[in-house]
């Protein structure tokens, strides 16, 4: 059969055929019908959405970081204008009544004036007592609570005591271990046992030291003895055998794990 060619008709090489073909095939999807295209349109509307929200309430977006702003800058100015001022007021202040405290530890003449005075103030400043009403936030008024408290259990007012020391909060875990040990103390004075084993085995476990555990292991044994817990008791007087042979508590242990046992 014969064939024929147009006149300047020139047939496709096969992989010209091919790779228009597949020009042919990718560039006659329908847009409309594309997920893609869908998803992208609906970006440009939330984009869209979002601008003209943004443009109506541009007021009330810059307020908000203007508040922010304003309240961060607030906090340093107040931290730099009043909080460490009042600290060192605070400290200025309790000077005085620390060194009436640090008296009063020596003289056991004049214990209780000097305790008195250590409390309620003297010689123009402020007692802690005054301290914490004064200076309430600040790191002497935590403080004077400690002081105070120690104060008031070496005048025999365990109730007191008792009162300011747990008040007392501190990251010195040495200071937190005595002052949880003070509180046991105090009621151990007011013959409530279980209180006080319980503040003792708290004291005992804060810190561990080669000086105030072992102190705090015995007298929670002593307690423990008293409410009849032998076992207890012998727990804490072997822990000061096995582990704290360097302590004062160590020369007296051997009797003491005989009575508990």
């Amino acid at each position: 059969m014969a064939t024929y060619n147009k006149r300047g008709y020139k047939a496709p090489k096969p992989e010209q055929e091919k790779e228009d073909n597949e020009f042919d095939q990718y560039t006659n999807i329908d847009s409309s019908n594309s997920k893609t295209a869908e998803v992208f349109d609906s970006l440009d509307q939330g984009a869209n959405r979002m601008e003209s929200w943004v443009v109506r309430n541009q007021k009330v977006i810059f307020g908000l970081v203007g508040a922010v702003a304003i309240a961060t800058l607030g906090y340093v100015g107040y931290d730099k204008l009043i909080v460490e001022p009042k600290n060192d007021d605070a400290a200025n202040e309790m000077f005085q009544a620390q060194s009436y405290y640090n008296n009063a530890l020596m003289n056991t003449t004049a214990k209780d004036s000097l305790f008195n005075l250590a409390l309620n103030g003297g010689e123009g400043k402020l007692g802690f007592l005054g301290i914490i009403e004064n200076y309430g936030g600040t790191q002497s008024s935590d403080l004077a609570h400690y002081y105070a408290g120690t104060a008031y259990l070496h005048m025999n007012k365990y109730e007191e005591a008792i009162k300011h020391l747990e008040k007392f909060k501190s990251n010195d875990i040495v200071m937190a271990s005595q002052a949880l040990g003070a509180i046991g103390d105090a009621f151990s004075e007011l013959k409530q046992y279980d209180q006080a084993l319980e503040y003792y085995k708290q004291a005992a476990s804060k810190h561990q030291n080669d000086f105030t555990t072992p102190r705090f292991l015995n007298k929670a044994g002593l307690v423990a003895l008293e409410l009849g817990k032998k076992e207890e008791a012998l727990k804490n007087f072997n822990e000061i055998k096995n582990n704290y042979q360097g302590s004062v508590e160590y020369r007296g242990v051997d009797a003491l794990i005989g009575l508990a046992q």
